[in-house]
Parts: structure tokens; C-alpha cells; sequence
């Protein structure tokens, strides 16, 4: 009789598990007879892509899917974008899925008959409009997850939060977007998320594999100006100017000791990089100012505040050896946190991603230097976001066409594993709580 307790432990643990296999093989079945409507919305969003705080085709048919499905929805949330709210039938939690919207200013040039041929203006210029880093898949991946968790709403423990968010690439000049600008108008609330999961779907990772990261996952970066101000003269007289053209390649040289000799690269990476100077009209004129902009990438926040600090003292200082002046302002016009997969959190569902693609498919993997602004939303809650397989089987990663190129390409098989992997994410956190 003593042990009667621990037996009746034993039955109802291995009775729970039996359950959660089984609920775990309808969602696989169900994933899988999703697929064709998958791919439908995929390429439909692809054929129409639209740009940051512009996704109004694109939030209309969100909107009407999961309303067809008895969510609730929001629309207008930061500009364009869709929240539904599916109150499950028991008490629980509230978990928060997101998938992102937008497009990029990028001109297609895949050979497919779903290709984007849309164009538009993009700060001023005329540019081509493409889903060349695979929004269009998440949204379509989200779509699905909705489809199937609302047809569980009686069991569901807890709330699922679906968040279609805008401007994950940024929005143009002067306008204000994306995941900052969810969290201000307050998405993590009414009701409050307790936890957040995001995928990003990956063209160098072979589809059906999953890989992830705990902690500092994705780069925080801010981007950078400087101004460095000399004085002008003819081209044939340069002793009679201060040139801050010159200054400004001894800036860019000196700035490489930033990472090579202030960074502890042992611990995190960093990057530091100049992608624009601007200066001078003319062959024979020494200007008088010259600007550059550029991008600074970091892991922690002590890393943020070390290579900020570095950049702007060694502009500052080499300017001012030279006689000229720097005006240097980090972040200029954006910053994004660094994307931070909470670690207790990450080791808590890892069993969840393995169960979801095999456990030999789900692989650690290295910080990558990219940034994504999902991590405004894991400021405010424990947050997990994880990369999913887009790259056709046997495929040179090395060789594989890359996010916001032209040639962007993703194997649409894989989509119904980001449909399995967050559906099972969401219930194994609920039957946790």
C-alpha cells in the first residue's frame, strides 16, 4: 500500500505522455494535409509582396483567415498590422506566436511563375518589391498554426496570441513600425503574454532540420553616422586644406581595432562595419565635409556600450589629430536589442523542437551577426526564436542564393514542420503550466 502513491504517479505520467504522443501525431497529420494551402498562401503573398507599414493586401487576407476560424482580430496595430486572440477552453497561460509581413526593396530574379513583378518607391527611389528573406512563408506557416489550434479551442489551456507584425525590415524615412512600435501600443497586453515563440526560415539550412541557440542568438545593432568637417581647397593645393577625406579613411583604418584589439572574441563577436562615405563634386576640390554610415553588431549589453564607446572615441580623436572635427551619432536612425533566447526557457522546449523534427535534425548553432527586431518583444517576456530549414536537400550551403539577395530561393517542403514545431511549442508550454 505504501507504494500505491507512486504507482498511480508512474500511470498518470506515462498516461500523459501517451496523450501528448498522440496529440502530437494528429498535429503531424494535420501539418501534413495543410501543406497545398501552405504553398497557396506562400505564393500568393509572394506574387504580391508589399513593404513595411504597406502590407494592406497582405493584413486584409490575415485578417479574413482568422476570422473565418472564430479568432478575434485586431487590425491597425502599429500601422498594418493583425492580432488574433483564441481563448482556449480551459484556464492556462497566454502564449504569444509571431510571424512577420513585409517584403524588401529587392528586384526578383528566380525563374518561377509566382515571381514578384510588383514595383513601387522606396525613400525616393523606384525599386522592385520581393519576399526575398521568406516573411511570406512565416506568414503562410502561421496561418496554418492558427488553422489547427483553433480547431482545438475547447482543449486549449490558455490563450494563443497570434501576432502578424509590419516592418521587421524597417520603414521608411520618418515613420515609425515594426516590433518597438507593437510592444508601445501595447500587443503584450489584454491579455498579457507570458511567454513569446518565432521562427525564421533559413536558406542555408536543409529543409526538415531546426537549428537554434540559447542566449545572445542574433546580433543587436545600432547603425552609425559620422561627419567629419575640414577644410576645403583646390585639389592642387592640398596643404592649404584640412582634407576629411583622408581623415575619414584614417577613421575607417583605425576602427578595425575596435573588434581586433577592444573585443574579448573569445566571448561574444562583434562587428563593425562602414557601408557609405559620401564626399567631395569634383576631381580637383578638396571638400569640406565627408559622411559616413555604417553598422555596429554586438551580442551583450555590455558589448553594445564597449563598441559604441570605442567607435566614438577613435573618430572623435582621430579627427581631432588631424585638425578636423567628427561628429559622430550611434544609433543614427535605428537600433534593434539583441535577439536573446531566454535560457531556462530554450532548455525547457529543446525537447519540444526534437520531438517536433527528430532529434537528429535539431542542431545547435552559432551567434548569427544578422539582427532581428523580435527581440523588442523579448525585452518585455521570455522569448524563443529559432531557424528553420528552406534549403532544397543536397544544396552547397556555401552556394545557396542568400536572404535579401535576388536569387533568394526557399524548398516549400519544409513549411509544414514550422507549422508542427510551433503548434507543439505552444500546447507542451501550456500542459507545462
Amino acid at each position: 500500500m505504501k507504494k500505491l502513491p507512486f504507482l498511480l504517479f508512474s500511470f498518470f505520467s506515462l498516461s500523459a505522455l501517451a496523450q501528448s504522443d498522440a496529440i502530437r501525431t494528429s498535429i503531424a497529420k494535420k501539418a501534413d494535409a495543410l501543406q497545398p494551402k501552405l504553398v497557396a498562401w506562400r505564393r500568393d503573398f509572394h506574387e504580391h509582396p508589399e513593404l513595411g507599414n504597406r502590407e494592406t493586401r497582405t493584413s486584409a487576407i490575415i485578417a479574413k483567415h482568422l476570422e473565418s476560424l472564430g479568432i478575434e482580430v485586431k487590425t491597425g496595430v502599429a500601422t498594418t498590422g493583425v492580432v488574433g486572440i483564441l481563448k482556449g477552453g480551459k484556464p492556462g497561460p497566454v502564449v504569444a506566436l509571431r510571424a512577420d509581413m513585409d517584403g524588401l526593396p529587392v528586384t526578383e530574379r528566380v525563374n518561377i511563375p509566382f515571381a514578384s513583378k510588383v514595383t513601387t518607391q522606396y525613400n525616393g527611389q523606384d525599386v522592385g518589391v520581393m519576399h526575398a528573406c521568406g516573411h511570406d512563408s512565416h506568414m503562410a506557416i502561421l496561418m496554418g498554426v492558427a488553422e489547427i489550434l483553433s480547431a482545438m479551442k475547447k482543449d486549449l489551456h490558455g490563450t494563443v496570441k497570434f501576432i502578424f507584425q509590419p516592418a521587421e525590415e524597417g520603414t521608411p524615412r520618418g515613420e515609425k513600425g515594426g516590433a518597438e512600435e507593437m510592444v508601445k501600443q501595447g500587443v503584450l497586453e489584454n491579455p498579457k503574454v507570458d511567454v513569446i515563440f518565432g521562427l525564421h526560415i533559413n536558406s542555408a539550412i536543409e529543409v526538415g532540420k531546426i537549428t537554434y541557440r540559447p542566449g545572445g542568438t542574433m546580433a543587436g545593432v545600432s547603425d552609425m553616422r559620422i561627419i567629419v568637417k575640414g577644410k576645403s581647397s583646390h585639389g592642387a593645393y592640398p596643404w592649404q586644406s584640412i582634407d576629411p577625406i583622408v581623415v575619414s579613411a584614417q577613421i575607417i583604418n583605425n576602427l578595425q581595432t575596435v573588434v581586433s584589439r577592444n573585443v574579448d572574441v573569445t566571448e561574444n563577436p562583434a562587428v563593425v562595419t562602414v557601408g557609405v562615405i559620401k564626399g567631395g563634386t569634383r576631381f580637383n576640390i578638396i571638400p569640406e565635409n565627408v559622411e559616413m554610415l555604417g553598422t555596429l553588431r554586438y551580442f551583450t549589453a555590455g558589448d553594445e556600450k564597449l563598441v559604441t564607446e570605442n567607435v566614438r572615441r577613435i573618430a572623435i580623436k582621430t579627427a581631432e589629430a588631424q585638425g578636423a572635427t567628427a561628429e559622430v551619432k550611434i544609433p543614427f536612425s535605428n537600433h534593434y536589442p539583441v535577439t536573446f533566447n531566454d535560457i531556462a526557457l530554450t532548455a525547457k522546449m529543446l525537447p519540444t523542437l526534437q520531438a517536433s523534427a527528430g532529434k537528429e535534425n535539431v542542431m545547435l548553432r552559432p551567434p548569427v551577426t544578422g539582427a532581428e527586431d523580435f527581440s523588442f518583444f523579448q525585452e518585455k517576456v521570455p522569448g524563443l526564436f529559432f531557424f528553420l530549414g528552406g534549403m532544397p536537400k543536397g544544396t552547397n550551403p556555401a552556394i545557396a542564393p542568400s536572404h535579401h539577395t535576388p536569387d533568394f530561393y526557399l524548398d516549400e517542403s519544409g513549411f509544414g514542420l514550422g507549422v508542427k514545431a510551433l503548434c507543439n511549442l505552444t500546447l507542451d508550454y501550456m500542459a507545462s503550466k
